[in-house]
């Protein structure tokens, strides 16, 4: 079976990630590496993955008419901040929170 390593794009349908899968490919006359990349629907049985993580995929049985793909193992995990984290600073305090006691009156 082939296993890829790739990004998630997306994660907003249930049970299904939207993984990035870059290649570099050597161009036949000019001979520059070029960046190729495809999208493909991978299964995500718990809906674990979020989008900025970097997963191995591994071909399967089809699944739908477009999901051939599952999501084998977690490589990497995005940074907080793309998935809705917020960090505090010393006193406690959220960015968000932050914004609202700081903002202007004009």
């Amino acid at each position: 079976m082939r296993k890829l390593k790739g990004t998630i794009v997306s994660d907003k349908m249930q049970k299904t990630v939207v993984v990035r899968v870059d290649q570099l490919k050597k161009h036949s006359k000019y001979g520059k590496y070029v960046r190729i990349s495809r999208t493909l629907k991978a299964h995500d049985e718990k809906n674990e993955y979020k989008a900025g993580d970097t997963v191995l995929i591994q071909e399967t049985r089809p699944l739908s008419k477009e999901k051939k793909w599952r999501v084998a193992e977690l490589v990497k995990r995005a940074s907080g901040e793309e998935n809705g984290e917020e960090e505090g600073n010393e006193s406690g305090i959220t960015n968000q929170e932050a914004g609202k006691i700081n903002r202007p009156t004009a």
